[in-house]
């Protein structure tokens, strides 16, 4: 599957890489990106560039003093119209692991959406000369061969996500913040991320999390402006676009594989939200 760089760009060894945006657009001859997903965590880290990204399939505009954050399987595409400067920073759960930084410390940032919206964070200058720092110096570290790289970067890594969380908590309008502060939504979302495909009604999700229907959909609706219904639909619908898109699966299989009992409520379901039936989606790959 084609990843954002060249496989022979990931370095399996310490299961981190680090790259210069205009070392990639180099490597591609500016050429666009096609739409991809791989099984790493991505920080771009923007200070000049114009174009678009698509992360699952939402169209954002790639701009100057920007953070972009991509998770694990999250689909993505870049189209640059000039050449970007910036830093691509990749790196695995293994990673973390290695270098003792628990998952939960991930999830608990809430920087890195595995559905739905992923937005940018903008920058203003001096955030964004401060994180440029930081990119630096982990810049000189993968670079180096110095004792305690590895931990050195890790180091790094850990101060520019703790950076990055902090520049979050600045914007009451950031959705990542602002949902971050509410235990039944982080509950809610870890639940969906693990049961949307066996849980399509909002009374299950209600029922395991000991509150009503008409509650849970109130604060969903209330901090990240959607029912909690339209929030369970949009990761099947990511989910289904995902599975068309990259897999040899029929449309019939991946609506089985999704929870659905009747192909034909599967493609129901997914033209009524698109607008287009799931094998017209598949045949536009």
């Amino acid at each position: 599957m084609k990843t954002y760089t060249q496989t022979e760009e990931w370095n399996e060894e310490m299961n981190f890489s680090f790259y210069r945006m205009e070392t990639l657009y180099e490597l591609s001859n500016g050429e666009p990106d096609v739409p991809h997903r791989h099984d790493f965590y991505t920080i771009l880290l923007v200070c000049k560039a114009r174009g678009k990204h698509f992360i699952d399939f939402h169209e954002y505009e790639l701009t100057d003093n920007q953070l972009f954050f991509v998770s694990p399987g999250q689909v993505h595409q870049m189209v640059e119209e000039v050449k970007p400067r910036g830093y691509c920073i990749m790196f695995s759960s293994q990673f973390l692991l290695d270098n003792q930084i628990p998952i939960c410390f991930i999830d608990e940032l809430r920087l890195f959406h595995d559905y739905g919206d992923s937005p940018p964070l903008a920058l203003n200058q001096d955030v964004l000369e401060r994180l440029v720092n930081y990119a630096d110096e982990m810049e000189q570290a993968v670079q180096s061969n110095m004792k305690f790289k590895e931990q050195a970067v890790a180091s790094l890594l850990n101060l520019l996500l703790i950076r990055c969380d902090n520049l979050c908590a600045l914007s009451n309008e950031n959705p990542q913040t602002i949902e971050a502060k509410n235990t039944l939504l982080k509950s809610f979302r870890k639940m969906v991320d693990e049961r949307f495909a066996e849980w399509h009604q909002i009374a299950d999700y209600a029922t395991a999390l000991n509150v009503t229907p008409d509650h849970l959909n109130r604060v969903v609706k209330n901090i990240i402006g959607v029912t909690a219904k339209e929030y369970v639909q949009s990761h099947i619908i990511v989910e289904a676009k995902r599975l068309l898109y990259f897999s040899d699966q029929s449309a019939k299989e991946i609506g089985y594989r999704l929870g659905f009992s009747e192909p034909a409520n599967f493609s129901a379901f997914f033209k009524n939200i698109t607008g287009i039936s799931p094998s017209n989606f598949k045949l536009k790959r």
